[in-house]
């Protein structure tokens, strides 16, 4: 992977390390600048985008004679295609260029969520849901294209603090669902249904020719590796596990919590907004931490991935509440959770990408562009297929044995991976220390 290069001197600090290493490691280039900027425009915008439907849309679908089973599949299409257009970006990223990809991607998904926004036109139930289902299609692909050459871009040029930008950079995405949610929900209630998804498009689009201007522009070779190589790796087989069992109790959220805050406290639709903001305040306020800590402690990386995972389990346990434990449903605890679960959610998620990056150089894969693309498209691919699973699951539990029990499914999925990628690093724990000794 390239490093930037720093000019020698003659002059070394008191730690025997040159003088201008040491001023310029402390320094952001102007390439890494855009860079970041470029990342964050995406991160913010996207977010934005994706969670604005949350407070109001499954409502708004009811209305046009759409079942929950089916709002779930709605909202799960995204991540489906999301999860095949990822694993295709990825492996042709560097055919394709990935700042093309970008601002391609970007300039895509601004159109698509104002067309989404022109739907409420549409007559009610088949025509409403297919329509639906293709101005999601193309927002999946085109988010997937942004996204995927984000992270390859990222990671080529901050190489060896690849966890802590995109860590800090995960204040940005929880900015975007921060902020949504409400902002969703309040123009929802004030002009109605087309304009905020207007007003967030037109916001993505004009985003277009400032990443046209400052993103850089890196080229590389193809590699010889596939995702196949890539996932059969043990530890990234059992990651990919960890990775979608979060983002599925994510996605399973998307089309029941607002329904049952709904029915259950009677709240507006912008005050269910203000509830999704507990997960995501803490999510992007915590992850510049844990992303320090796994660049600066990499031994850590595996136990937040273990323990994050667990604490989350207990968080869908304690969401509805599951009805064994006797306790009686509350606003409070449910955001009490909610802020839990989005700092459990960062413990887990922010070490993925450096410990499937590392395993993949660990097994002979070259460094540079293209292994970074595979990478990115399989964390891409990895939480979109959690993304289809968890909303779709969900619409579906959710309608047949309420959202209590729901949340208890999708907590004891995630327990499970939780436990099986602590075992394995146990055992490869255990199996380093007998080679020492050999």
């Amino acid at each position: 992977m390239d490093k930037p290069f720093l000019p020698e001197s003659d002059f070394t600090s008191d730690d025997g390390q040159p003088e201008v290493v040491r001023r310029e490691s402390t320094r952001l280039s102007r390439e890494q600048l855009c860079t970041l900027i470029s990342a964050a425009s995406i991160n913010l915008g996207s977010m934005m985008c994706y969670s604005i439907l949350g407070p109001f849309f499954p409502n708004e679908a009811e209305k046009k004679n759409v079942s929950n089973t089916v709002i779930g599949m709605i909202f799960g299409c995204f991540a489906l295609f999301d999860l095949l257009s990822c694993l295709l970006f990825g492996k042709y990223l560097v055919h394709i260029g990935a700042k093309f990809m970008f601002v391609a991607g970007m300039f895509v998904s601004g159109g698509a969520t104002i067309l989404f926004g022109l739907l409420d036109q549409a007559p009610d139930g088949p025509v409403f849901i297919t329509l639906c289902f293709l101005v999601r299609v193309v927002d999946a692909i085109s988010f997937a294209a942004a996204i995927t050459a984000s992270f390859s871009i990222l990671a080529k040029a901050f190489p060896n603090n690849v966890a802590t930008v995109m860590g800090s950079l995960e204040i940005f995405s929880g900015l975007g669902l921060v902020l949504g949610p409400p902002l969703g929900g309040f123009l929802y209630q004030t002009f109605g249904y087309e304009v905020p998804f207007i007003f967030l498009g037109c916001l993505v689009l004009l985003m277009v020719p400032l990443n046209m201007c400052i993103l850089p522009n890196y080229d590389s070779a193809p590699s010889e590796h596939s995702f196949w190589k890539l996932i059969t790796l043990p530890k990234v087989g059992f990651i990919s596990f960890v990775i979608i069992s979060l983002s599925g109790c994510f996605g399973f959220l998307d089309p029941t919590l607002s329904l049952f805050v709904l029915n259950k406290f009677n709240l507006s639709a912008g005050y269910v907004g203000l509830v999704f903001l507990g997960l995501a305040l803490s999510y992007s306020i915590s992850s510049p931490l844990f992303g320090l800590l796994s660049d600066k402690i990499p031994y850590l990386r595996k136990w937040l991935l273990v323990f994050g995972n667990i604490i989350t389990a207990v968080c869908y346990m304690l969401l509805g509440p599951i009805p064994i434990l006797h306790i009686e449903s509350q606003l409070w605890l449910i955001i009490l959770v909610l802020v839990v679960n989005g700092i459990s959610a960062g413990m887990s998620i922010i070490p993925t990408f450096p410990e499937i990056l590392s395993c993949a150089y660990e097994n002979g894969f070259e460094e540079g562009l293209s292994t970074l693309g595979l990478v990115s498209g399989l964390l891409g691919a990895m939480w979109s297929l959690g993304a289809f699973i968890g909303p779709t699951l969900g619409g579906f539990l959710y309608e047949k044995i309420g959202f209590e029990w729901a949340a208890a499914v999708q907590g004891l999925w995630t327990l499970i991976t939780g436990l099986a990628m602590g075992l394995f690093y146990v055992l490869e724990h255990c199996r380093g220390k007998r080679k020492k000794i050999l």
